[in-house]
């Protein structure tokens, strides 16, 4: 059996999750319900691909499979578009198998996926973990495991989980889930030496776990500072074709500190769909002076207040960075990144953390997440010259 490759790292590391226009996932009545006709279902294959699926569901309405298939084909829609009402349209098909898929592992599989979208990440771990006990030789689900335990910090779980990887997956998928805890933990240069060694050895391997294996190559370079090498592996990362928009968020960020927020705006044109690559739009506007960027910025504002009127904390983290870098809100933005952090803790999150409590000028609430930073060894220059600032912030009297 073909086994799927999937991007759980890239899909939960960016902030969270992607999530995008000005709603959070929402579920349709049923099979049939319209909710709005996308602007990319004209010109996307893929969703004119699972619209006609859709309508072979609606002939066949107790084909499991078919609904399985549609629902994946959603999910994997949000992840590369960043739209959150495809993982509603995903919850919707499975709905109707919740009483007779209990021995499905496909079922538990994209039930976990959607869980951990919406931040259930404990239900999430139980969904996989049903979905690996009734699959074992399945690497999707161990996969995600592993994802989920790292925005966690339980890096000891998700080592576990790349081990349980390693006879089942392909050893580029298997060294590179190791090598991100590696990087994660005290040993990012040793990690990118393996992961780089691992690629190419490799040889031809899909376009998406190439695309994974630059990806995270481009990460770690920045963090050692190897601004060339990072840059290229971005690049190659793009030059694959595959729609992600993680790997756009993470190129544009780079471009950002580079100082060359020109090039940020080209990378991301016609993707404000997109609150994640908005939000670097928006930044790159300002820092160019570009008369979009008011447009943009208010944008923004409108999706995070009306997230704010529904609870939705999906989107705090990006809501923390857009208080504290475009409304220039330090105090709105502490108290976005504080409650961010108690759910995730991936180094995004630590760092909005730690700059919105030295623009605040109160250490205290930050506390966490340089805590976390000690314990783990994890090796970020610019991540330890903030924890320094903050270190000499103190906490508010």
């Amino acid at each position: 059996m073909k086994r799927r490759f999937t991007r759980p790292w890239a899909a939960l590391l960016f902030l969270g999750l992607p999530f995008a226009a000005a709603a959070a996932p929402f579920t349709p009545a049923g099979d049939n319900e319209v909710v709005e006709r996308l602007p990319s279902g004209n010109n996307d294959p893929s969703v004119r691909r699972v619209e006609s699926l859709r309508k072979q569901l609606a002939a066949r309405p107790d084909d499991a499979a078919l609904r399985l298939e549609i629902a994946r084909r959603y999910f994997d829609l949000a992840m590369a578009q960043g739209d959150p009402r495809y993982v509603g349209y995903a919850s919707a098909a499975i709905a109707p198998l919740a009483q007779s898929a209990a021995g499905n592992a496909g079922y538990w599989t994209v039930r976990g996926l959607i869980q951990q979208y919406s931040h259930d990440f404990d239900a999430a771990l139980q969904s996989l973990a049903k979905a690996r006990e009734l699959d074992p030789q399945a690497t999707e689900p161990t996969a995600w495991r592993s994802a989920i335990y790292m925005v966690q910090a339980n890096y000891g779980g998700a080592l576990a989980e790349c081990t349980r990887l390693v006879p089942l997956a392909h050893p580029l998928h298997a060294q590179g889930c190791t090598a991100y805890v590696q990087a994660s933990t005290g040993q990012l240069a040793p990690a990118y030496e393996a992961l780089g060694k691992s690629l190419a050895a490799a040889g031809p391997v899909a376009p998406e776990l190439a695309l994974w294996a630059r990806t995270r190559l481009a990460e770690m370079a920045v963090r050692l500072q190897r601004w060339p090498e990072a840059e290229a592996h971005f690049k190659e990362a793009l030059q694959l074709g595959v729609t992600d928009q993680f790997l756009l968020g993470a190129y544009a960020d780079f471009l950002l500190q580079q100082k060359r927020p020109a090039e940020a705006v080209k990378l991301l044109a016609d993707w404000e769909r997109s609150d994640i690559l908005l939000l670097r739009l928006a930044l790159a506007g300002r820092a160019l002076n570009d008369s979009r960027a008011a447009g943009w910025a208010g944008q923004l504002r409108d999706r995070f207040a009306a997230a704010a009127r529904r609870g939705d904390r999906l989107h705090e983290q990006e809501a923390a960075r857009f208080e504290l870098d475009i409304e220039g809100n330090p105090a709105k933005a502490l108290a976005l990144a504080v409650r961010n952090y108690e759910h995730q803790k991936e180094p995004r999150d630590a760092e909005i953390l730690i700059r919105a409590a030295i623009a605040a000028k109160d250490a205290r609430p930050a506390q966490p997440a340089l805590a976390w930073l000690r314990t783990h060894g994890y090796q970020d220059p610019a991540l330890s010259a903030l924890a320094g600032q903050l270190g000499a912030t103190g906490p508010r009297q």
